[in-house]
């Protein structure tokens, strides 16, 4: 396998990185916790865990939405959102199959129920993860996935997380239009970017970065509509 997939606790991409809460190491012992456990065992075992680790920044109140992305349809629930991160439990126990996303930021997917298979561009050898193996995807890598029965993993991304929002939230509404299912996902992303900033001033850095982006944006609009048509 090439080393941009075949990772250990040793990988440089496992390093934590500047401006980022989460360290990848860390989370994958968290997730070996759940590995043969129950379902919903291993679920409340890797949220304590997890709430244990990073008090504060855990969202403990599983609510489980249908994702659609990619042609892929699983279940999930977010557990932390901000700006620059997001850590949710996915899955599926009736198999799911699709395109994962062409991003500039990092995924790792960390398996501790059933099995993974990944296909990656110009590589012509399976990737299979099993319970207690992580999944990573470099930015601007992309694969084909595929779980073919029932697999669950915590998943943690790092980068500019609302250039990823497109991506999943596509399908919904050109495709399948549960605007419901929107709905909800931006809900529950929102509250937990706002209760990041408020309450543990997490990613102000990259908050008054969009601030600015977003002013600099309208003033040139505004400007635009005053010159009128050249």
């Amino acid at each position: 396998m090439s080393s941009e997939t075949a990772v250990s606790l040793s990988s440089p991409c496992m390093l934590p990185k500047a401006g980022c809460l989460f360290d990848p190491r860390r989370l994958y012992e968290i997730a070996q916790l759940g590995v043969d456990l129950p379902t919903e065992a291993a679920f409340a075992t890797v949220i304590a865990a997890l709430e244990q680790e990073y008090p504060g920044h855990i969202c403990t109140r599983q609510d489980w939405i249908f994702s659609v992305a990619g042609g892929a349809m699983g279940q999930l629930t977010l557990l932390h959102g901000s700006l620059r991160e997001y850590i949710i439990l996915f899955g599926s126990c009736n198999g799911v199959e699709g395109h994962s996303g062409r991003y500039g930021s990092e995924v790792f997917d960390f398996v501790f129920k059933g099995e993974m298979h990944c296909e990656y561009e110009g590589r012509f050898a399976l990737e299979t993860h099993t319970p207690g193996t992580v999944a990573y995807l470099g930015p601007s890598v992309v694969k084909h996935y595929q779980i073919k029965q029932e697999a669950w993993m915590l998943e943690y991304a790092r980068g500019t997380i609302p250039a990823m929002l497109p991506f999943g939230l596509a399908d919904s509404l050109v495709s399948t239009l549960d605007f419901r299912t929107v709905g909800r996902t931006l809900r529950n992303y929102g509250r937990l970017v706002v209760k990041e900033l408020v309450t543990q001033r997490k990613d102000l850095d990259l908050a008054a970065a969009y601030g600015l982006g977003a002013a600099a944006l309208a003033g040139g609009l505004c400007m635009a509509r005053k010159r009128g048509p050249s």
